[in-house]
This record gives C-alpha cells, structure tokens and sequence, in this order.
C-alpha cells in the first residue's frame, strides 16, 4: 500500500491525526502511542465535521498547561525512554530532529539548546507521535505528497507577530525539496509540526502517483475559512503496475562536437533530470560520422534537459516525441556477499516478482573492497538474491 497526502489547504498535526483517523486508523491506536511517551496526560477525542461541505473528522488535542522547559535534547530523551514501536520512535524522532534543525536555523542557537516554543508543547508532541504511530498503523511502502499550500500574511508566536508563512516551515520544506505555495487564503496554513511530519515522511512530491485506490482519509483544520476547504486528504492504495505516463525523447543529429565530450553531455542530461539517455552512431549527408543523442525525460524536467543540451552541444534544434510508458512497481531489497551488502532491485507486475537485478555499483564496489572480480561477485549476488526468495 501506498499513501498520498494531498495538502491543497496546507498541513497541521492536527489535521494529519483527523485524516488518519478517518482513513481507519483507530483513535486508541494513537492515543497509545501518545500515553506512552510518559508526559502529563494527554487526551485525544474525534468528531465528524464538515468544511465546505466536505465531511471530515476533526481530531482535537486536549493538554493540560504544563511549567515544564522542553528542549530538543528533552524530548529526545524522552522519545529513545519510550515503549513505541521501532518505526514508530524513528519516524517521531526524525521529525523533531527536522523541527530542532530548522528552529536552530531561525533563532541561530545551537541544536540541542533549541527550545520549542509553541511547537515544543505536549500538543506537537501528541501531533508527531500520534501521526508516527498512525502511518505505522497504516503500513504504506511508500509516502508522496502533493504541493503544500502555506497562506500568506502575518501571525500571533511566541517572540511576536511573525511573517506567514513562518520561517520554521520555509526552512523545513526547503530542506526537503518541497514545491510549495502561497495559496488563497491569508492565514496560517502549514504549521512547523505538519511540516515537519512531512519532511520526515514523504519521499516524493508531485501529483497523485498511479494507483488503485483503496480509501481516502480526510482531516479537518480547526478554522473553516470562507477561502479554501480546511482540510489534508490521505489517498491510499495500491500501486498500479502497469499504469501510463507520458513522457518526452528529445533527440538530435551532431557531426561536429569532439566525440571525447559526449560522456559528459550524457552525465549533465542525467543530473538535469532525465530518466535516460543514449547516443546512436549515425553517417549523414556527405558521408559525415555523427551522434544521435536522445533522451528520455518527464515534462518536468524537459526544461532543464533542453539548456543542457543547447550548451553542452553544438547542436541548433532538437526533435520531440511524446511516448507513454508502462513500468513496473519497483523497491529495492539488500543482500550479503561475504558479508558486505548488495542491493538489489526488483520489478513486480501485479504483486509478482518477474525482475531481480544486482546493483552494478554495489557489486563493482564491493568487488574491490573483497579483491574478487567483478563477474564472481555479480554471481554471488544473484545467488543470495535466489536464496533470500527475491527473484523470480
């Protein structure tokens, strides 16, 4: 199973909690986790509401006012003493790391003297924990996000008025490759904790992935503004194997670019985005020996490809194809080759494993830490690989 946050009105723990809890994941589930972190009490209750006519669950957090100083350093503690699940403390402690690194960026103090603030009450912890233990409940593969809307204008914290959005969330989303947005309504509308569960949890940003739905969590904000529907969705599904995408090739004829700098045009286009890239020896007109280059690249990154291409070549003008492509669901498993780790990369279509290849890098390197050939080590590889149920 795979989840897809889809954050058109922003992010907020809470609001994460609501779509858990609304995707199925029960409320004692992340009242569990919360109680085991060993704070004051903390309670979590959820009620059915609707924004803009959407139905929703809107999950509220009710601490007690607490005189206790929590740092980074505190929480941590805290975290690491607790009895949570493995994935559970991971994820919770990741994001507050995030959180502490982007507060220590703003404030410009050190890591661990970070003080949380408003972020660093028994709320956000409840937020983070809730949320980890939620996503764990869940068991998705794999997280994705969509752009994540911010608001714009000002708000009441801790040190005074603060600019929206605040530091602590462009800092957090910056740091993880976020494409964001201001988004229409003049508010608040992703808090350092929905931020930091994010940079923690997501792997990739973009529109919903193809799949095959199997239920949708929507979470409430507490505020309804006339603007936006308040409210965070969790699609979750199952990946589709053999689900299209349309992508580009560019491609273009050169007979005049020293043929010893085409490994490099071929490593620009790849760190431009480019999914693939090769070169076709050709002759043209007049006898000539040339180069086809063509690359395999998404609409994203066709941009980028391009100026590589105008820049790094002679060429004037290339040529482009729209192709759909099929793939497979591909994830990634270890194996041991004398005890030195190899992974492996599989390709299942329908839930069936029908690929199991070695990494070449991870062979080659490890090949050289062992002394062995390469070709003896690929065959290892792929032995374990067997052995360890992973290929077909």
């Amino acid at each position: 199973m795979i989840g897809w946050w889809h954050c058109s009105a922003g992010a907020s723990g809470d609001m994460m909690l609501g779509a858990l809890v609304d995707a199925g994941v029960p409320l004692s589930t992340l009242q569990a986790a919360v109680d085991a972190v060993g704070t004051e009490p903390v309670t979590l209750t959820s009620s059915p509401v609707k924004r803009h006519g959407i139905g929703a669950t809107l999950v509220m957090v009710d601490a007690p006012r607490t005189a206790t100083d929590r740092s980074w350093a505190g929480i941590r503690t805290l975290l690491e003493a607790a009895r949570l699940e493995d994935a559970v403390r991971a994820l919770a402690l990741e994001a507050f790391a995030r959180l502490a690194a982007a507060e220590a960026e703003v404030h410009r103090t050190p890591v661990d003297d970070v003080h949380f603030h408003e972020v660093g009450g028994l709320d956000a912890i409840a937020d983070i924990v809730g949320a980890a233990a939620g996503l764990a409940a869940l068991g998705l593969s794999s997280i994705t996000a969509s752009p994540v809307t911010l608001g714009y204008g000002s708000a009441h914290g801790e040190h005074g008025v603060v600019p929206v959005p605040g530091p602590a969330v462009l800092s957090l989303l910056a740091a993880a490759g976020a494409p964001v947005e201001s988004g229409p309504a003049p508010y608040e509308m992703c808090t350092p904790t929905g931020a930091a569960l994010l940079a923690a949890s997501v792997a990739g940003w973009g529109v919903l992935p193809p799949m095959r739905i199997d239920r949708v969590g929507t979470g409430a904000g507490g505020r309804d503004p006339a603007e936006v529907a308040n409210v965070l969705r969790l699609v979750v599904g199952v990946p589709a194997e053999a689900a299209t995408a349309s992508e580009l090739v560019i491609s273009c004829n050169v007979d005049d670019l020293d043929p010893r700098l085409w490994p490099a045009v071929l490593s620009r286009v790849l760190e431009a985005g480019a999914a693939d890239a090769w070169l076709t020896p050709i002759l043209m007109k007049k006898g000539r020996p040339a180069h086809t280059l063509s690359v395999l690249v998404s609409a994203e990154a066709a941009d980028a490809v391009r100026q590589v291409i105008f820049t790094e070549t002679s060429t004037l003008g290339v040529r482009e194809t729209a192709y759909t492509k099929r793939a497979l669901t591909r994830e990634f498993a270890t194996v041991a080759v004398d005890g030195m780790p190899v992974r492996v990369k599989i390709g299942r279509f329908d839930g069936l494993v029908v690929n199991a290849q070695p990494e070449y890098e991870d062979v080659v390197a490890v090949a050289a830490k062992l002394g062995r050939p390469v070709k003896a080590v690929l065959a290892a590889a792929n032995a374990a690989a067997h052995e360890a149920g992973l290929a077909p």
